[in-house]
């Protein structure tokens, strides 16, 4: 399987995204925020 490098994250409701991107970091996947 191959691994995920990077991720696109576009939320309406913001809870819990900043738990959800340090969990992404923390497997070293780079984090694209459309705002």
């Amino acid at each position: 399987m191959k691994k995920i490098e990077r991720a696109i994250i576009s939320v309406t409701d913001k809870a819990g995204v900043v738990e959800f991107g340090k969990s992404l970091s923390k497997f070293g996947v780079q984090i694209l925020s459309t705002g």
